[in-house]
């Protein structure tokens, strides 16, 4: 079937080049007509938090809430309460009720907006009701509301929008970070090839693979709540696993021709071979993000679904787009007759020799190297034991950002916790006689004796009278753990000892609340997505290697890299190691799903390299049957390729640390490190010198699992080859290998 696709794809590639172009042109008008839409919006079904939000339907408002534009009259102006401020922000007001899809605008000199003045004067908020969802709001309309507020502007005021309306002025666009990942991953496969073409081809196909995911994923928004952060994860995973496997793909293909292969011929069995392993591996991603179905919550099935896109297009770009391009471009992407080119294939005597000596040092020490791996990674791993789920808000972000800059201004006038206020709700059994029923004021009492709050509001009636609603501000900031503590005393505590004997539920709702409600969730399904995902990756590498040992030991020390991670992450983002250097103030929260979705993204990108050196080591012991053999031609033959290709995807991750968002800094950190150990501490270490230890055992397959497990033949051309199993002179390593050296 691969060999089939490929040679179709390279006979006819005008045809497949136009079909690509067409479906990139139709995404980009798709998003030009409809925008992307992002939103953070946190649905926790079964929550406490979720069932505040659902009762706080019964309330009529704006789809995307009430949003604040902060007004700050700076030192040496008049105060806001002044009469010719107050007619400034009442101009403004006027012409920002005139902007598309604002409803309503509320003043701090009306009734209803009062508790919105600063003691002092100088800070107040105008509140703001849209007839558009949250991830509707675009940059453009927030760039209206501030074009209509200068007239306040002109009297001195400092205008800034808050809430959703400042989180989607802060959309950055990422494409600095991938012309500079992209200008380093040229560079890095400039140097191994030496050859402007082959450097050039996996370029274009990551950038037609970036393009195709990214506008899916910007128009999927539309029908899920996409965090702004899903699609840089995206572009960061989509662009590395496309540039890499078209790397592999390539090296195949330069090898074929060096063979004297036709171009035609040699796509479809490049395609037949390294794409069927590209597609594996990719399979390998997907099915590994797949297990955070598991989390049962919407954030992580949005998380999941925008990677799994880019790497499901990079896998469909690797099949069909890359072996038209190969077959148009031909003899031009062919080695050298020698050189660091010709090297990279093989061909190169004096580089794979030394490739060649490595291997054959690893393998003849291999106690000293293995032990020396595990004792980095369990150094990196230490800080990990201290990894505690936060929650992250607006004084998180950038300074100068008009999220951060409401946030701050806002905390400074009203308090930390106004930038986050509790919505606490109650469902009566019978309709209330009114705001002074004895079953609202007993609420109302319970809340504001409860340590932590700094005030609470009245009761609300819905229309029915049967539900009530309070908003509660806390003393402390929504991403403060103390904020954390007061929302289980008051479902633990305060709430049920208000409501005992009446037959009404309180629930406790906001922000913050639904921040800790994720977290609890992610911390109880975190085994059962661990377990999936090590047993998916697990299986998955039993298919592809027929061998229960190679299997289990590629999912032990993914979990040690993994945990290596962790450690970095804990140590840089939750105590601030060099958080400076990132461009952060200091330590910082790190949300739950991050190293859930994290855990998912590395275990799935430790299989490509697993599968890419297994499948060398796999060839090689099927021809000879000589396990410490094969452990060494699999590494010297896949060392360039496997350290070119992580220095890229790790050229990539890093730079999109250039972004002012923490949650993805959090990701550029921790999954360059991870794919740094892997490529090297774990496949150049732990892998060829446990499978030396290991010796022939690590081809060991039961009787009736053999007879079970389909042969696969990973990198195959569906020749057979691959599916015998080689029967050694004498069974255990010491059969065909010299013991090694300690």
């Amino acid at each position: 079937m691969f060999h089939a696709l490929g040679r179709s794809c390279a006979r006819r590639p005008g045809r497949v080049l136009a079909a690509w172009l067409a479906v990139l042109l139709a995404l980009a008008s798709a998003v030009l007509v409809f925008g992307r839409a992002t939103s953070e919006a946190v649905s926790i079904p079964g929550s406490d938090s979720q069932a505040a939000r659902d009762a706080a339907a019964a309330f009529p408002g704006p789809p995307s809430g009430n949003q604040p534009v902060v007004l700050h009259a700076p030192a040496g102006s008049a105060p806001l309460t002044s009469d010719a401020m107050r007619s400034a922000v009442e101009a403004a007001a006027a012409r920002i009720a005139r902007v598309e899809h604002v409803t309503a605008v509320t003043t701090p000199y009306a009734p209803a907006g009062r508790a919105a003045m600063s003691t002092d004067g100088r800070t107040a908020y105008l509140t703001l009701g849209l007839d558009v969802a949250a991830r509707d709001i675009t940059p453009e309309t927030t760039g209206a509301v501030e074009a209509a507020a200068e007239p306040a502007r002109q009297a001195g005021i400092e205008v800034t929008p808050g809430g959703e309306l400042a989180a989607a002025a802060d959309k950055g666009s990422t494409g600095h970070s991938e012309l500079i990942g992209l200008a380093a991953a040229a560079a890095v496969l400039f140097l191994g090839l030496r050859s402007a073409p082959a450097a050039g081809l996996p370029i274009a196909v990551g950038v037609v693979g970036l393009g195709v995911s990214l506008a899916a994923v910007g128009l999927l928004g539309h029908l899920v709540d996409m965090p702004a952060s899903g699609a840089t994860i995206a572009a960061m995973i989509g662009l590395g696993v496309g540039i890499d496997y078209t790397l592999f793909c390539l090296m195949r293909f330069r090898s074929l021709l060096a063979g004297g292969a036709g171009a035609v011929d040699a796509a479809a069995r490049t395609t037949a071979t390294a794409g069927k392993a590209a597609a594996f591996a990719g399979c390998a991603v997907v099915a590994a993000l797949a297990g955070l179905a598991l989390g049962g919550l919407p954030l992580l099935y949005a998380l999941a679904l925008a990677p799994g896109i880019a790497v499901l297009v990079a896998v469909a770009a690797a099949l069909t787009l890359l072996p038209a391009l190969l077959a148009l471009l031909g003899r031009r992407l062919a080695p050298a007759a020698a050189g660091p080119a010709a090297a990279a294939e093989g061909a190169g005597p004096e580089h794979g020799a030394r490739l060649h000596r490595i291997a054959v040092y690893v393998a003849d020490r291999p106690w000293r190297h293995l032990l020396a791996g595990l004792a980095l990674l369990a150094v990196l791993a230490v800080p990990a034991a201290g990894l505690a789920f936060g929650a992250l808000d607006a004084g998180d972000k950038a300074a100068g950002t008009d999220s951060r800059t409401a946030h701050d201004r806002l905390a400074a006038a009203f308090g930390p916790g106004v930038n986050g206020p509790l919505q606490v709700t109650a469902s009566l059994p019978t309709a209330a006689s009114g705001p002074g029923d004895g079953r609202l004021t007993a609420v109302t009492s319970a809340l504001e004796a409860t340590p932590g709050v700094a005030s609470a509001g009245g009761p609300q009636l819905a229309a029915d009278a049967r539900t009530a609603r309070w908003q509660v501000v806390p003393d402390t900031g929504p991403g403060d753990p103390r904020t954390a503590a007061l929302v289980d005393r008051l479902r633990e505590s305060a709430l049920p000892a208000a409501t005992a004997g009446s037959g009404t539920a309180a629930h406790v709702g906001g922000s913050a609340a639904a921040q800790a409600d994720l977290n609890d969730r992610l911390a109880q399904r975190l085994p059962a997505v661990i377990g999936a995902v090590v047993a998916v990756a697990a299986l998955l590498l039993l298919l592809a290697f027929r061998s229960p040992v190679v299997a289990v030991k590629a999912a032990v020390v993914a979990l040690l890299s993994v945990a290596a991670a962790y450690g970095v992450l804990t140590a840089v983002f939750q105590w601030g190691m060099g958080a400076p250097l990132l461009g952060l103030e200091g330590p910082v929260p790190i949300p739950g799903y991050v190293p859930l979705l994290m855990f998912a993204v590395l275990f799935g990108l430790s299989m490509d390299y697993e599968v890419f050196l297994l499948t060398s080591v796999r060839e090689a012991y099927l021809r000879h049957g000589d396990n410490r053999r094969a452990v060494i031609e699999g590494l010297a033959g896949t060392g360039r390729v496997i350290t070119s290709a992580a220095a890229i995807m790790v050229c990539v991750f890093l730079s999109y640390l250039l972004s002012a968002d923490p949650v993805v800094k959090m990701f550029g950190v921790g999954l360059a490190t991870a794919v740094a150990l892997d490529a090297t501490v774990v496949r150049g270490l732990l892998v060829p010198t446990g499978m030396v230890l290991l010796g022939t055992r690590n081809w060991w397959l039961p009787g009736p699992l053999d007879r079970l497990l389909p042969r696969l033949d990973i990198e195959g051309e569906g020749t057979g080859r691959g599916t015998t199993r080689p029967h050694p002179a004498a069974p255990g390593p010491a059969a065909t290998e010299p013991t090694p050296a300690p």
